[in-house]
């Protein structure tokens, strides 16, 4: 019988992708997906260590896997991404039941060790840039993630993911265009370009004139290939955010409506000491040359709360920025160390946590209520909307996305990888719903 597994993606997208690319190698080597962990000969972990809550999320299913791993003594456990990462040393003492570790930059090496003829606990952790043209096994067979870079040169005093991904560094430019070919010839009509830092795109290249190259030059080209429908990209950082990546926002029809925009804070002290590298001042600056290209952008955005020294009045610069701005929604922590940074060696000014939660509601609120009021402007337009499948909460509905990554539920007949026109008729701060237009429903009829 063909071996089976099973993985488990905690975190980002960037893991997700790396997910999708461990599925695709185990099924070149002979493995069938299993829908449960019981049913699997290989368990596997691709984890995340951006905050505590994921370690701990982490730390309680590799419960399960120890007891079924004591079960079952052939089966094998494996634990790979940052969280691996940044255990490295101590991995394997901790959690003698692990058979094989492996860093965000070795998920090949999962191949390697599945392989061999070894019987110790092996694990690979060296940073070695782009692992590999891995096979993928997608999703959705329309959408695919697209990895242009790999790493990360910011030194964010609260962040863990330059420890744990390593330097940043950019694929060549003509096997990313190589590569995009070849998804919009296997049918994908969406792409979404992944980098930690994903609009520094390029810096370390150089064209055929010499020159570097851009995120916006890449851009451009994405957009020139027949059959490429949409482009997203996540997450990209304010220091770089170029005028012409806005313009292309602007001018491609690819280019999606959404751009996400952390922010972090809303205090220049504060974002001095998480070393984000720019100001209140000039993030706002940021979002005013986003929007007089892009009137109808949709913004969301990173905001942690608590951070070491975050006074009162700090806050209120944060919530004030936000209520400025008007995101179309946000994605809100609050601040937990991490290991081998700065923040986590800070012991004073540290803000306790009935603080930071009674803040963390505050802001919410403000998100939220920004958030419904944006939304509103979409009731009465019709929206191109890509359709994923059935509503999550009503199975006779559709649901697909918005080119400004609104998700919306809506009534009509049509297929997952269709793009068809839906009449938005209401909204709330997270969703749309609609219908599909007239003129959409009597050609799906003829």
């Amino acid at each position: 019988m063909r071996k089976r597994y099973h993985v488990t993606t905690f975190g980002c997208q960037m893991n997700e992708h790396d997910s999708e690319r461990m599925k695709g190698m185990l099924e070149t080597l002979g493995y069938d997906e299993a829908p449960a962990r019981d049913e699997a000969d290989l368990i596997l972990f691709n984890t995340c260590s951006i905050r505590e809550s994921a370690d701990s999320k982490f730390v309680a299913h590799l419960g399960e896997a120890k007891r079924l791993k004591s079960e079952d003594p052939s089966r094998v456990v494996g634990v790979g991404g940052c969280w691996a990462q940044s255990v490295k040393d101590e991995v394997f003492a901790r959690f003698p039941f692990v058979d094989v570790a492996f860093g965000p930059g070795q998920v090949h090496k999962l191949a390697e060790f599945l392989t061999s003829d070894a019987i110790t606990a092996q694990g690979y952790f060296e940073f070695e840039g782009f692992p590999g043209h891995l096979p993928t096994k997608r999703e959705r067979e329309f959408q695919a993630w697209v990895q242009i870079q790999v790493g990360c040169n910011c030194r964010c005093s609260y962040c863990i993911v330059p420890s744990t991904r390593g330097r940043e560094a950019s694929r060549p430019f003509n096997e990313l265009i190589a590569e995009v070919q070849g998804l919009v010839a296997d049918g994908v009509r969406e792409v979404t370009l992944l980098g930690q830092t994903v609009n520094s795109y390029g810096r370390d290249l150089r064209g055929d004139d010499g020159r570097p190259r851009s995120f916006s030059e890449l851009l451009r080209a994405l957009d020139a290939l027949d059959g490429l429908d949409r482009i997203r990209y996540t997450s990209p950082h304010p220091k770089d955010l170029r005028e012409e990546v806005a313009i292309c926002h602007a001018e491609l029809p690819s280019v999606c409506q959404h751009i996400h925009l952390p922010l972090q804070s809303g205090s220049s002290r504060i974002l001095k000491a998480m070393r984000r590298t720019y100001t209140r001042e000039r993030y706002l600056d940021r979002v005013a040359m986003i929007r007089k290209h892009v009137p109808d952008v949709a913004l969301t955005t990173d905001v942690i709360v608590g951070f070491p020294g975050e006074t009162e009045e700090d806050f209120e610069e944060t919530l004030s920025l936000c209520e400025e701005v008007g995101y179309d929604a946000a994605f809100t922590f609050i601040f937990s160390p991490r290991r081998g940074t700065e923040a986590a060696e800070i012991t004073e000014g540290l803000i306790p946590h009935p603080v930071k939660v009674e803040r963390l509601e505050r802001l919410v609120e403000v998100i939220q209520r920004g958030a419904h009021e944006r939304s509103q402007r979409f009731v009465g337009r019709t929206l191109d909307v890509l359709v994923e499948g059935p509503s999550r909460n009503d199975p006779s509905r559709l649901r697909g996305r918005s080119s400004h990554n609104k998700v919306v539920n809506f009534s009509g007949l049509a297929q997952p990888g269709e793009i068809v026109p839906v009449e938005i008729v209401s909204a709330t701060s997270q969703t749309l719903a609609g219908e599909m237009s007239l003129v959409a429903r009597l050609a799906g009829s003829t």
